[in-house]
């Protein structure tokens, strides 16, 4: 019985996780847009990719909890680590400036993640 309460605790964390990684990455949709029209619209976009990056991490945290723990399927942790894979090479590429990756790579980003929050 405690194990099913363990992993019933570690399912209810990444499903936390995978929806807070989505709507960071849908707000970093929105400071995109203030970006270009606003003056803090910069400002907003950089914290908002430090939060974006730490709800990845969250999401590999959550995983591994649900995994190891919970006796549950690796493939969320697989899941989790491709999403900070790509996490890491958005973050490179809007520093590097190269929208013509980054924007596309963001709205793949948006896609995977509502996919993944589906599937929970």
């Amino acid at each position: 019985m405690a194990t099913q309460a363990t992993a019933q605790r570690s399912f209810s964390f990444l499903q936390i996780a995978i929806t807070l990684q989505t709507l960071t990455i849908f707000l970093q949709a929105v400071s995109a847009g203030l970006l270009l029209t606003s003056s803090y619209g910069e400002t907003l976009h950089s914290v908002g990719a430090r939060v974006m990056y730490g709800a990845s991490m969250l999401y590999v945290l959550a995983a591994v909890l649900a995994w190891k723990p919970g006796g549950g399927s690796p493939r969320p942790l697989l899941y989790a680590s491709g999403f900070l894979v790509l996490a890491s090479v958005q973050v490179a590429l809007g520093i590097a400036h190269v929208p013509a990756v980054h924007l596309p790579l963001g709205v793949l980003m948006f896609g995977l993640s509502v996919l993944a929050l589906a599937r929970r």
